[in-house]
């Protein structure tokens, strides 16, 4: 929004949310209209790419914003090395009014103009003229526009809300208030009217001039450079003819120079070009080599978790993973076929975002695997190739430390990473599977005046470590599995099991799972409190119980360019696996924290409160 919202600032449909789409009703009746009553034989070319074109222009954006998130996530070719956060991603969650607005008032000049209707498919001059009409009135007359829009009038009204982003990205191109947009396509619309009025007009020449506002404002708005030197030096009059991201970058910086819209020769004309365009341009080029203090590995959960990516659909990440959404079943063919190529093509993980807390630089990386591949005997093998590719990868770069989120550190697995470490003693990378924080957070979550709990975790070394420190406390530990109360009760010193109780009879309303099905929920008596210890969130069955967050903290105000959701953690809360590795990074620990080895749970918590986390609940 402006700082001071001026008249025609909302959309028409703004308040109808998700069901704006429904303003295309009128062109989905009228050719439901046309196919019932004349066939489709009989519809008209120009009608036909209504709907159609507006998806593929909803396709091109998508590919452009993933690329350019992963770009800036992983390329030295950044431009504007600074952070994107939650409120950018809202307010540019609407970057598709535009093609639904322009694709009503195309509707609508089909309507109004009967000459439309016998447009062929493509007519040579038609284009030429376009180009020409373009780099002519429709330039000229958007430089100045956009002038007037810096005046402080205007862009106190309408054009600060597309300046609040500073870090661009390719949808915030098409980020502003309805007036604006309203004359852009007023402007747009002059090459395509002449033509329609010099009789030259076609189908793939309005649809092709489209297609090149779009890859130009998308390409503009991208903060990594990607156009090469050698265009320039094959046709140096080019660099009047086409801008690049670097020098619109500026725009956003200085705000006062590089008006143009794709065509930066009004800006040497007119003396508005900022001078230190070619230095930044030749320094994006070269770009600055990084190396992270930390990377953290994760990997996909189920089909739909790609969209879920920092690099996938950005509404979808910057909101908590929730697979019962509807509209992501709708995304289910796609996911199921990224899913086959990732498994056929996915040879090494794949950077997905890109952090910062202070001077420190944090990546997470992603595994190209899911979860239930991580259950299939015969895809370990595989699956710890890639892990170890990726933890040799991390060593050679010189990375400190490497965290294993979700499956990529069980103990099925690779023996809660110990795997790596006895086949590479030599590691100069520490890698750390989280075990200590994860304990702590746990023991935090459990209400202070507790007597009792009722243990459902199995055996692994985050279940022993909670039960020997509930033990200690003088809380008795209550499970009903014999064989994990046998091999538990075998792991903790004699003084501490005297604690632990094998009973069916009264449960308490305290219970620490793990992987608890339905049945076993309902077993618990109302009122209960559930505190999982496991990286994926329990299914809610019980509305008279409580259920908290897997064990999690949230992260200080420092931590930057966090504008994505950890899958299905609120904003601006990090997985205890996530954050013991940036504890590790920080406090320069040495250790490894895997297999049988865990930091000590008291330290982790004390070193996370003194770096700023926060803890979700209160114990």
């Amino acid at each position: 929004m402006a700082t001071r919202p001026g008249p025609l600032t909302e959309w028409p449909w703004q308040r109808l949310g998700n069901f704006k789409y429904v303003v295309m009703t009128p062109v989905v009746v009228h050719g439901l209209h046309q196919v019932m009553t004349k066939g489709w034989g009989d519809i008209d070319l120009a009608y036909s790419l209504i709907l159609p074109s507006l998806l593929l222009r909803m396709i091109h954006n998508q590919i452009w914003i993933s690329l350019s998130r992963y770009q800036t996530a992983r390329s030295k070719h950044r431009i504007v090395d600074r952070g994107i956060e939650f409120d950018q991603v809202d307010r540019e969650r609407g970057w598709d009014d535009q093609i639904l607005f322009n694709g009503l008032l195309f509707y609508v000049g089909y309507l109004a103009m009967p000459s439309v209707r016998r447009m062929p498919m493509w007519r040579t001059d038609g284009a030429v003229v376009t180009a020409l009409v373009h780099a002519g009135p429709v330039e000229f007359l958007y430089y100045w526009f956009h002038r007037a829009l810096h005046h402080h009038f205007l862009y106190s009204r309408y054009h600060s809300h597309h300046h609040a982003s500073i870090v661009t990205e390719p949808i915030t191109s098409v980020i502003h208030p309805f007036a604006e947009h309203m004359v852009y396509f007023t402007l747009f619309a002059i090459p395509i009217l002449s033509t329609i009025y010099m009789g030259n007009a076609s189908v793939m020449g309005v649809v092709a001039y489209i297609a090149y506002i779009d890859f130009m404002n998308n390409m503009g708005h991208c903060n990594f450079e990607l156009v090469p030197r050698w265009i320039f030096q094959i046709f140096p009059p080019l660099k009047y003819l086409i801008y690049t991201p670097s020098f619109h970058s500026l725009h956003h910086t200085q705000f006062r120079t590089n008006y143009s819209l794709f065509m930066p020769f009004y800006d040497y004309i007119y003396n508005t070009m900022d001078k230190s365009s070619d230095e930044l341009y030749e320094n994006s080029l070269k770009g600055t080599e990084e190396t992270p203090d930390l990377v953290h590995l994760t990997h996909m959960t189920n089909l739909q978790s790609a969209y879920h990516l920092r690099i996938g659909i950005a509404s979808i990440a910057s909101k908590p993973y929730s697979h019962s959404a509807w509209y992501m079943w709708t995304l289910w063919p796609l996911a199921w076929l990224s899913m086959v190529l990732a498994w056929i093509y996915g040879s090494s993980a794949f950077v997905v975002e890109r952090i910062k807390l202070n001077k420190m630089k944090v990546q997470t990386w992603a595994i190209p695997r899911y979860n239930f591949q991580y259950g299939l005997t015969w895809e370990r093998e595989s699956i710890n190739d890639l892990i170890e590719k990726a933890i040799l990868d991390a060593d050679m770069r010189g990375v400190k430390v490497i965290s294993l989120g979700l499956l990529n550190q069980t103990k099925q697995l690779n023996g809660n990473g110990e795997l790596f470490r006895q086949k590479y003693p030599k590691l100069g990378v520490r890698i750390v599977d989280g075990s200590g924080l994860a304990t702590a957070v746990v023991l935090k979550s459990i209400p202070s005046d507790t007597k009792k709990v009722f243990l459902h975790t199995g055996t692994s070394k985050i279940a022993r470590a909670i039960a020997m420190e509930i033990c200690s406390r003088g809380v008795q530990v209550i499970m009903n599995e014999k064989m994990e109360y046998d091999m538990l009760k075998s792991q903790i010193p004699e003084n501490r099991a005297r604690y632990l109780k094998l009973s069916s009879d009264n449960i308490p309303q305290v219970w620490i799972v793990d992987n608890i099905d339905e049945n076993k929920q309902r077993m618990a008596p109302k009122g209960t409190i559930f505190i999982p210890i496991s990286q994926f969130p329990l299914k809610k069955v019980r509305k008279d119980c409580t259920y908290l967050s897997t064990p999690a903290m949230r992260i200080p105000e420092e931590m930057k360019n966090i504008h994505s959701c950890e899958n299905w953690l609120p904003r601006r809360v990090m997985s205890a696996w996530h954050i013991a590795g940036i504890l590790h990074a920080l406090e320069g620990w040495n250790m490894h924290e895997c297999g049988d080895d865990m930091m000590d749970a008291e330290k982790s918590w004390s070193a996370a409160i003194r770096h700023g986390f926060l803890p979700l609940t209160k114990g």
